[in-house]
């Protein structure tokens, strides 16, 4: 059993994966607050990317 705590508590080969995982969680989170702040943004943007496709005309294309 003593041999097991040592072993347990001296054990680091998870660690790397830890900590990968943890930087893949703040990755994540900086992402979801950005795309969360520019909601209005891009809505704004592919609302007049939708105006021009369905009408042409009036966005300065041909008919």
């Amino acid at each position: 059993m003593r041999n097991f705590l040592n072993w347990f508590t001296s054990e680091e080969s998870g660690q790397g994966m830890v900590e990968y995982g943890l930087i893949i969680a703040l990755v994540a989170v900086v992402l979801i607050v950005a795309l969360s702040q520019m909601t209005g943004g891009l809505k704004s943007i592919f609302g007049e990317i939708t105006d021009a496709l369905e009408d042409p005309a009036g966005a300065g294309g041909t008919p």
